[in-house]
């Protein structure tokens, strides 16, 4: 329960800020791109910091991390609640929520491989925290819409400190299956160049709308500075010693196919919810309820398929279920497009919206299960923390990539609603793709390659 807690916290936080675009921007006097870039920011510190805080559970302990993470969590949503201006929101919710989330998130995964070892009880358990994280991302935009309507948004930081308080106290009782390992060694350097070759990239995409030039120079530079840190990687384990993360991960073809699927699944559902949200408020001028309520159609999608998870893996292939999972979100998106033109009626976005989280909700179990269950036990710690980090940065290139589409395309709001949702789509359909790809048999847990140096 602490564990499929922690997910829908930590989802709800990467969706809640979209139906407050309004609310905030005439709070804090900043503007609707000011307010992408606090909820880019914050997916993206989680993706820059995952990889190298899911390392760091091996040498910390695995509840030890999960307890410090939902600490600085906390502190970030009071911050948060508190910020009198766009700066102070930046720091505690990109900043502080984002650490907070990178500590917590890879004990979570970790520890359910852990504690579930066969492939249905595993798929199961995943079902209910990948099930309780797609639930958190849907019902963020209607939860904070109802808050921000009934009084302020500032209380939906508070909503989310009071929660982080009641899953310290579940995890009381939490135990940690694998003893923490102090004398191993972390690498500095490598955790430094992927968080900021992660974080240049981003920013590059983001910089679409202000300058082609510095857009490009962002991309270059990002590209070379990640692939600094790969062959970092590679020197440190010719010479022996322990790299941040393991080449060898890379070379499971299952798994590399089922973390492209994560990586859209994520830019999918985030994309379209901020681009849907931006929409509905800027050029609809629907309030943050009014918003927040057409949402609860991607919601009850979701919790559908996620209450179906456990049934759907006992009797259809991983690969099956992704593939029909992008099936239906892409189908999603065309109806999306279909019904809203031209019509102003919000229940409109009803339909595609639904068949939006139910094709995410889905194939988010299966992607997680293929991945995280195709390592043994002494490499969770690393895959975990890729797999995250891959998901994560997929929201935040979903949001900054739509997001800056529709920013920058306001002065022709309905041109490029449609021109964004029409890149999600197809987006989409190289997650498709990669599914398509994938075996069709299922593999054995722990059955992969292992890596060099690990």
């Amino acid at each position: 329960m602490p564990l499929a807690l922690a997910q829908f916290i930590c989802s709800f936080a990467g969706s809640n800020l979209n139906v407050m675009i309004t609310d905030i921007t005439h709070d804090l006097h900043t503007t609707v791109q000011g307010v992408q870039v606090c909820i880019t920011l914050f997916l993206l510190v989680m993706a820059a910091l995952m990889i190298p805080f899911g390392k760091l559970t091996d040498r910390w302990g695995r509840k030890r991390c999960f307890m410090i993470g939902l600490s600085v969590y906390g502190v970030g949503a009071l911050i948060s609640a508190a910020s009198p201006g766009i700066g102070v929101l930046i720091l505690g919710n990109s900043i502080f929520e984002g650490v907070g989330t990178a500590l917590l998130i890879p004990p979570v995964y970790i520890l359910t491989t852990l504690l579930f070892g066969d492939m249905k009880s595993r798929a199961k358990a995943f079902g209910a925290i990948s099930g309780m994280g797609g639930i958190g991302a849907a019902t963020g935009p209607l939860i904070g819409g109802a808050i921000t309507a009934a009084a302020t948004w500032r209380l939906a930081f508070v909503f989310q400190a009071l929660i982080i308080v009641i899953i310290v106290l579940l995890a009381r009782g939490l135990n940690d299956p694998l003893p923490a390992d102090t004398a191993r060694p972390f690498d500095i350097v490598g955790a430094v160049l992927s968080a900021v070759g992660l974080v240049v990239v981003v920013g590059g995409i983001m910089a679409a709308d202000k300058s082609l030039v510095l857009m490009l120079v962002l991309l270059a530079a990002g590209a070379l500075v990640l692939a600094g840190f790969f062959a970092w990687v590679r020197s440190r384990e010719r010479a022996g010693k322990e790299a941040l993360l393991s080449t060898g991960l890379f070379r499971n073809r299952t798994s590399n196919l089922a973390l492209v699927t994560q990586n859209v699944q994520w830019a999918v559902l985030l994309g379209s919810s901020f681009v849907v949200s931006a929409f509905l408020q800027t050029v609809r001028h629907y309030n943050a309820i009014q918003t927040g309520v057409i949402f609860t159609a991607a919601t009850v999608g979701i919790l559908l398929s996620s209450l179906a998870a456990g049934r759907l893996a006992r009797r259809y292939h991983q690969r099956t279920l992704i593939l029909a999972g992008f099936v239906i979100t892409i189908i999603g998106i065309i109806v999306l497009l279909a019904l809203v033109k031209g019509r102003p009626g919000a229940w409109y976005f009803a339909p595609g919206l639904f068949l939006i989280g139910t094709g995410v909700g889905v194939m988010l179990t299966p992607s997680v299960n293929v991945v995280q269950s195709a390592f043994p036990e002494k490499l969770q710690g690393e895959i975990s923390g890729l797999s995250r980090s891959i998901s994560n940065l997929g929201s935040s290139l979903g949001t900054a990539i739509a997001g800056t589409i529709l920013v920058a395309g306001l002065t022709d709001p309905k041109r490029s609603y449609g021109v964004a949702m029409l890149v999600l789509a197809v987006i989409g359909l190289i997650g498709l793709g990669a599914a398509i790809r994938l075996p069709a048999a299922e593999p054995a847990a722990g059955a992969s390659t292992s890596a060099p140096g690990s």
